[in-house]
């Protein structure tokens, strides 16, 4: 059985690191600062997970058209990666923006933060 693998995006301080758990789990982690690095790695790797963090746009970096950071790169996944299960971390006070997205692109799973590390194993764990 070969392993799996995991994107890291990490965009802030608030990034929970789980890196301890996924090599327990025997599963390979990227870690990518940005999602520009994060969309140029896909086109060579397509990875079993990618967990990034969710900001909501409000109008302004997103000049309206998306509805958050990870807009571009979910739409780059369905190209590149569609098998690739994507957890996304949200903040509770952003929590109710999330589902805009999911109705545009399939998530794995929303967790808000903080993220309890059995919660994340349970979502890993499944196959």
């Amino acid at each position: 059985m070969s392993r799996r693998s995991l994107f890291s995006v990490i965009e802030s301080s608030g990034h929970p690191n789980f890196s301890g758990l996924y090599r327990r789990l025997q599963i390979d982690e990227t870690k990518l600062t940005s999602t520009r690095k994060t969309i140029s790695q896909l086109k060579q790797q397509q990875p079993d997970f990618l967990v990034a963090e969710f900001f909501y746009g409000y109008g302004n970096n997103y000049a309206g058209v998306n509805i958050s950071n990870l807009d571009v790169l979910l739409s780059t996944l369905q190209k590149y990666s569609r098998h690739t299960r994507v957890i996304v971390l949200v903040d509770k006070s952003e929590r109710q923006y999330v589902d805009k997205l999911n109705d545009l692109f399939p998530l794995h799973a929303v967790l808000t933060l903080p993220v309890p590390e059995a919660q994340m194993q349970a979502l890993l764990g499944e196959d």
